[in-house]
């Protein structure tokens, strides 16, 4: 099995099941189905749920092989609702996706457990971990939430941040490194920044147009070294240490093919260095995903 696509993670988000489908060419349930078979094959490790509806959870259960080769990770319902309400939440997650257990329960807004709610939430969720419903507890975070921070606090199992080729800032100050010295697993997201490093340097959002040249100077850097944004992304993220799971997501068979065999492929000789992008607004989806 090859050491670097087992640490691959594949992430539900553009699975595509609650919205567009009357619009493809085949059912998506067929879609998941064959793509879930070609992860446990080429043995992907982790299956991150997180962005999945109660529908979607039932159908990546129903469609998922038994028993589960990956590490499911779910994500926790916010705790405004009450503790009693996380924990419902949680098991019915469980449930839909027909597992007694998961690997780990996110999540997935670091600021809501700085709430009134934030604690009563976090002792739940490690509650469930203690019951064995969970083996670990972790947070999705962005960098300006302070990862190291969270870590000494909390004490999570998984800490679920953003760092890519173009976005190295928790790598190059050491926040990722010193949370995995904590003894905190890394996940890393947001591999290819919200898809920045695949578009032409013209149709960047206009909040990121300030990396412009940046951009396309690693798009030049990978096209002289031979490589291709896929394979260049991946071989980054892989490559570091600090990541224990790389989670990247796939619309379609065809997708996840790709990302599979980029993945398997040695990591192409690159100056990862001088691809960074260092302007923060360019770097924060949340202000121009939609654009």
């Amino acid at each position: 099995m090859n050491p670097l696509v087992s640490k691959l993670g594949l992430g539900a988000a553009q699975f595509g099941l609650d919205s567009g489908a009357h619009n493809r060419a085949r059912a998506p349930e067929a879609e998941v189905r064959e793509m879930l078979a070609l992860a446990a094959r080429a043995g992907v490790g982790v299956l991150d749920t997180g962005a999945a509806s109660a529908h979607g959870e039932a159908v990546i259960g129903a469609m998922m092989p038994r028993p589960s080769p990956f590490a499911v990770t779910v994500k926790a319902a916010r705790g405004d609702r009450g503790a009693a309400f996380v924990e419902a939440e949680a098991r019915a997650s469980l449930a839909r996706l027909g597992l007694t257990k998961a690997d780990a329960i996110m999540v997935q807004a670091a600021g809501d457990l700085f709430t009134s709610y934030g604690w009563a939430m976090w002792d739940r969720l490690k509650t469930l971990r203690d019951m064995g419903l969970f083996a670990r507890v972790g947070i999705s975070a962005y960098a300006s939430d302070d990862p190291v921070g969270l870590a000494r606090r909390f004490k999570p199992d998984i800490i679920q941040a953003p760092a890519s080729l173009l976005d190295q800032r928790l790598l190059v100050d050491g926040s990722l490194a010193a949370v995995r010295e904590m003894g905190v697993d890394v996940h890393l997201r947001s591999i290819f920044l919200h898809g920045l490093l695949f578009r032409p340097p013209g149709r960047a959002p206009n909040e990121a147009k300030a990396a412009v040249l940046r951009l396309s100077r690693a798009r030049r850097m990978i096209a002289e070294g031979r490589s291709d944004p896929l394979q260049a992304g991946l071989g980054f993220a892989l490559s570091r240490p600090e990541a224990s799971a790389v989670i990247d997501g796939a619309a379609n068979f065809a997708e996840l093919s790709a990302v599979i065999a980029a993945a398997a492929s040695p990591p192409p000789d690159l100056d990862w260095d001088d691809m960074a992008i260092e302007n923060p607004e360019a770097l924060d989806p949340r202000r121009w995903a939609a654009a």
